[in-house]
C-alpha cells in the first residue's frame, strides 16, 4: 500500500486545549452522539431482532445493576440508593425476562456471549444469593460455556470474603475495583462509600482465591485533590501491582451532586483540579508505572502485561462487536443498531413485566458514521491500522478523514507513517475533545450525552 502523505492545513487559530473544568460530559464512548438517539427510530431496532445475526460478528452480553450504597457526588449514572429486597429482586427477575425475550429472537440465533460485562451502580452491591440467582439464571438463557471474559465492577467497602468467593464462583474473570482514590478525606468530600482500610483487605483476598485478572480504577482531579494526594495514591497503587489500571480525568456532568452543589452560571467554585492540571497528573501516574514495566495501551488505561491482559468488552465495544444490554438506562448495539433502555427504574420493571421491550430510544448509524465511530474510537487505543477500516469499510481512512488529520497533525498530537496512525502521549491525554474533529457538522454543536 503506498503511503499517503498528508498536507498541513491552513495554520489553525490554535489547537482545542482546553483548561478550565467547567461543567459538561466530554468522555466520548459512542457515536454518533447519545443525544441523537431518538424514540421514533425504536422501529428500526424492532425489525433488526427479526433477522439473523451478521457473519462473523461477536456477541456480548452488559448486565446493568443500578443499585449503590450511596451515590457519589461526581456520579452521572443510573443508580438508586432506595431500594429494599423486595425491590431488588423485582428487578433480577425482570433482568432475567427482558434477557429471555431477547434469547428468542434471531438476531441471537442460539448465540454464546464472547465477553459478558456487568457494569453499575455497584454490581458487588448484591449478595451472594442474589449474584447466583441471577447468573444461574443468565446462564440456561445464554450459556456461559465460551465466554472469554467475564467483567464485574465491584466497590471495595461491599466486598466481604463470601461474597469475592461467590463472584469468583460464578465464573468471573476480571474483577475491576473502583478504588477511585487513596485518601479518605478525598473519599469522604466526593461521596465514595468505601474507605482506604476496605481496599486493601478487598485486594489481597481477591488474589488469594485467584482472580485472573484484576483491574483498579482511579480518577485525577477530584474534589479537593492536590499534589502531594495524587503522588501518594499514584505510590499506593503501584506496591499493589494490579494487572492493569484505569485513569479517568475527572469530569462534572450536568447531572451531578457537584453540579447542582456547585454551579454558578455554568461554571464550577469548587476546588476541582483544571483539565491542564489533570492531564499532567495522569502523564505522571502513567510514567511511574512504566518505571516497573507497565506498558500504556489506551487513553485511559496503562496494562502489566500486555501479552496477557486484554479487555475484550472494550475491544468489542469500539469495533462494532454485537452488544446485548440489559437492565435500566443499558445501552447496546445489535444488528447495526444501536438502542438504549428506559433511563428510569419503574416504567422499566413496568414495560419488562408487560412483556414489552423496555427500548427508549434508537439509532441506526449510516456507513460513513460507523467509519466515524470505530476509527475515533480505535484511536483512543494509540494507533491504527489504516487498512483494516480500508479493508472493513472500503474506505481509506487517511482520506476520508484527511483534514482532522492534518489538523491534529499540525497541533503536534498525531503522525501518519505507512498504514499506521499514532496518536502521541499529549494527544492520548486529551483525545475525548481532540476525536470531536472527526465528527459530522450536525454533532459537533450541544452536549455529547
Amino acid at each position: 500500500m503506498s503511503t499517503i502523505t498528508i498536507a498541513p492545513p491552513p495554520p489553525p487559530s490554535g489547537p482545542p486545549l482546553q483548561k478550565e473544568t467547567v461543567a459538561g460530559n466530554y468522555f466520548v464512548a459512542n457515536y454518533p452522539p447519545f443525544a441523537a438517539w431518538k424514540s421514533d427510530r425504536i422501529p428500526e431496532f424492532l425489525e433488526g431482532l427479526g433477522r439473523p445475526p451478521r457473519p462473523g460478528v461477536p456477541l456480548g452480553l452488559y448486565t446493568h445493576i443500578p443499585f449503590c450504597r450511596k451515590r457519589c457526588h461526581f456520579c452521572y449514572f443510573r443508580v438508586y440508593t432506595d431500594k429494599d429486597a423486595q425491590e431488588i429482586r423485582g428487578y433480577l427477575d425482570a433482568l432475567l425476562r427482558e434477557l429471555t425475550t431477547y434469547a428468542a429472537r434471531p438476531v441471537i440465533g442460539g448465540r454464546k456471549p464472547r465477553f459478558i460485562y456487568f457494569g453499575g451502580g455497584t454490581p458487588s452491591y448484591l449478595s451472594p444469593e442474589q449474584l447466583r440467582f441471577l447468573t444461574d439464571g443468565m446462564k440456561r438463557l445464554l450459556p456461559w460455556d465460551e465466554a472469554e471474559e467475564v467483567t464485574f465492577e465491584a466497590e471495595p467497602g461491599t466486598l466481604t470474603d463470601a461474597k469475592l468467593q461467590a463472584i469468583r464462583d460464578v465464573g468471573v474473570t476480571r474483577l475491576s475495583l473502583g478504588i477511585e482514590h487513596f485518601d479518605d478525606h478525598i473519599l469522604e468530600i466526593n461521596g465514595r462509600a468505601h474507605r482506604s482500610k476496605e481496599i486493601l483487605r478487598a485486594y489481597q483476598y481477591a488474589r488469594e482465591i485467584g482472580f485472573p485478572q484484576i483491574n483498579i480504577d482511579l480518577i485525577a482531579g477530584m474534589v479537593e485533590e492536590t499534589e502531594e494526594k495524587w503522588c501518594e495514591t499514584v505510590a499506593k497503587a503501584v506496591a499493589l501491582r494490579p494487572d492493569s489500571v484505569t485513569i479517568y480525568q475527572m469530569e462534572v456532568p450536568y447531572n451531578t451532586t457537584i453540579y447542582q452543589r456547585m454551579k454558578d452560571d455554568g461554571k464550577l467554585v469548587a476546588p476541582v483540579a483544571d483539565w491542564e492540571t489533570k492531564r499532567r497528573w495522569v502523564n505522571y501516574a502513567y510514567g511511574e508505572f512504566e518505571k516497573i514495566g507497565y506498558t500504556v495501551t489506551s487513553t485511559t488505561t496503562v496494562v502489566r502485561d500486555p501479552a496477557q491482559v486484554r479487555f475484550l468488552y472494550r475491544e468489542g465495544l469500539f469495533s462494532g462487536a454485537d452488544i446485548l444490554s440489559i437492565g435500566v438506562a443499558s445501552f447496546g448495539h445489535l444488528n447495526g443498531v444501536h438502542y438504549q433502555n428506559h433511563h428510569d427504574f419503574q416504567p422499566y420493571v413496568d414495560a419488562v413485566k408487560s412483556d414489552q421491550l423496555p427500548v427508549y430510544r434508537a439509532l441506526t448509524p449510516s456507513a460513513d458514521e460507523c467509519l466515524i465511530r470505530e476509527f475515533m474510537l480505535g484511536l483512543k487505543m494509540g494507533s491504527v491500522s489504516a487498512g483494516h477500516y480500508t479493508r472493513k469499510f472500503g474506505v481509506d481512512p487517511r482520506v476520508r478523514f484527511a483534514e482532522p488529520l492534518a489538523r491534529l497533525h499540525d497541533w503536534g498530537f498525531l503522525t501518519v507513517a505507512g498504514d499506521r496512525i499514532s496518536v502521541n502521549r499529549e494527544g492520548l491525554l486529551q483525545i475525548d475533545k481532540l476525536l470531536q474533529e472527526f465528527f459530522l457538522p450536525e454533532h459537533r454543536t450541544g452536549r455529547y450525552a
